[in-house]
């Protein structure tokens, strides 16, 4: 059975189309641990700067649920619009506020969208591991850079964990390991009737949080086991 790896990408609400409000870490993050603390699971929260300073009561809370705190930038602007300066400050700012909340050595770039030069700041920055590919991009390649970084791609966008389960669980039983999923908190908030893109509005809310254990239950009913992204990384267990 595969290693299955649930992240929390741990931002404003569904950028770059409500960035200006966080519903979802005030209502959905809350249900979101919750469910995690019922069913037993420890999960990766990919966390900006940007949330953390404004919630540092909601990043205490996951570090003390057990979950491993991980960076998501500062603003969550998409570094392919930056230049390098830029994407340094936006890393090293995000990373030393995160780490006097708790050990942080995960990455990953807001939209899943990560120049690969910059992985060296990453490096610079002590991460060993990036989490910003994406499998099911129709542009994804394997990594070709050389680096000390282990890189893990998202193996499926969050909006497939919603739709009905006769159509996503063979989906889900056919990724490869390691499994890496990705929720929203906003996803936890209903927004069927906001001004969004269909996919980031239909099956929100209630409905969302149920699909999610459904997700989680049907991968446990197999077997599988459930890790951190800080457990799929060779230097961490090294440590």
């Amino acid at each position: 059975m595969p290693r299955v790896c649930i992240t929390v990408d741990f931002e404003p609400d569904c950028p770059p189309y409500l960035s200006s409000t966080f519903h979802g870490i005030e209502q959905g993050a809350p249900a979101l641990l919750a469910l995690f603390a019922d069913l037993g699971i420890r999960a990766t929260y990919f966390t900006t700067g940007e949330v953390a300073a404004r919630y540092p009561d909601a990043v205490r809370a996951l570090v003390r649920g057990g979950h491993e705190l991980a960076c998501h930038g500062v603003s969550h602007t998409a570094f392919d619009t930056l230049g390098e300066a830029e994407a340094r400050r936006e890393i090293d700012e995000s990373t030393r506020l995160l780490r006097t909340f708790a050990p942080v050595t995960s990455f990953r770039a807001p939209y899943l969208r990560f120049p690969e030069p910059y992985v060296r700041l990453l490096e610079d920055a002590s991460f060993t591991l990036d989490s910003s590919l994406a499998k099911y991009k129709w542009a994804y390649r394997a990594p070709r850079i050389p680096t000390s970084l282990t890189r893990i791609p998202a193996s499926m966008t969050s909006s497939v964990l919603r739709i009905p389960s006769l159509i996503r669980d063979p989906w889900l039983l056919a990724l490869r390991d390691p499994v890496v999923l990705f929720v929203h908190p906003w996803e936890f908030v209903d927004l069927t009737n906001e001004d969004l893109r269909y996919d980031c509005r239909f099956r929100t809310g209630p409905v969302a949080l149920r699909a999610l254990r459904e997700v989680i239950t049907l991968f446990q009913r197999r077997a599988a086991r459930f890790v951190t992204m800080r457990e799929l990384d060779p230097a961490s267990k090294a440590a």
